[in-house]
């Protein structure tokens, strides 16, 4: 296993006093790394729009699918997940190097309570590599160049972006961070991403004051995006079946989950 960058050894202190998106969604999802002001936060947000924990869960089994998808059947061997989260069972490296051994992959993540247990995605099949890299999402020049110190940017990478360009509220910026980390990246890579709406379509009008209340209520503010403006980030890329759908259907048992208002779809660099 290759630690080319671990975290630093010092305290750090989260800021308990307001609800935070990675605790919250522990929360959501049954984890115990979270505070009474995220759970707080996160059962109201629950009362606004109860289909909330189903989009959690959705969205960690669309991970699940996409990765074993993408190491399985395409042969893809270096992940970068961008906006990592805390730690929860089967994370990427977990799944990717139960298939390949070898498979090395770099999680990003800038929020303090994740850098706490980041040691946790650190662990991997010694004929493969982990990274952690404490970065921000809007530096996507800091991001591209740090994990080229553990993954091989010459040959095909899969870049996982699971809920973390709703955090970025200009969709122009957003676009503009997707497309400087999709441009470093050759030929043969893949984009997988998720990301919540209002589309009535599945079922997102609750969204609009569930993410009100978040965002007079918790860090950091978050915004949700039309199925048209999440097809944006795909533009340039072929879109693998079943295309942009509720992450929940994307590749799942027909019947076996419910629709859910966050969008998933993984897409191909020609």
């Amino acid at each position: 296993m290759s630690e080319s960058r671990t975290p630093p050894g010092g305290p750090v202190r989260p800021d308990t006093g307001v609800a935070h998106n990675a605790r919250v969604w522990n929360h959501w999802i049954g984890g115990k790394d979270n505070y009474e002001v995220d759970r707080k936060v996160g059962d109201q947000v629950a009362s606004i729009i109860p289909v909330v924990r189903d989009i959690a869960r959705a969205d960690r089994d669309f991970l699940g699918r996409a990765v074993t998808y993408l190491t399985r059947e395409r042969g893809v061997r270096q992940f970068l997940d961008i906006g990592t989260g805390l730690p929860t069972a089967d994370n990427t490296h977990e799944i990717a190097q139960r298939i390949a051994p070898d498979a090395r992959v770099v999680y990003v993540d800038n929020d303090p309570i994740v850098l706490v247990h980041a040691r946790t995605l650190l662990t991997g099949s010694p004929e493969g590599a982990t990274d952690y890299i404490d970065a921000d999402v809007h530096d996507p020049g800091t991001i591209v160049r740090r994990a080229a110190e553990t993954l091989d940017l010459t040959r095909p990478v899969a870049v996982m972006m699971l809920g973390i360009l709703n955090f970025v509220l200009d969709t122009g910026a957003a676009l503009g961070i997707v497309r400087r980390i999709m441009a470093a990246v050759p030929s043969g890579s893949y984009l997988v991403l998720t990301h919540p709406t209002a589309d009535p379509e599945v079922g997102g009008e609750p969204q609009v004051p569930a993410m009100e209340f978040w965002n007079e209520n918790a860090t950091p503010p978050i915004t949700a995006r039309s199925a048209a403006d999440v097809a944006a980030f795909l533009e340039g890329l072929h879109l693998v079946e079943p295309g942009l759908v509720s992450c929940s259907q994307w590749r799942a048992v027909p019947g076996s989950t419910p629709v859910v208002p966050q969008y998933g779809a993984v897409a191909v660099k020609p």
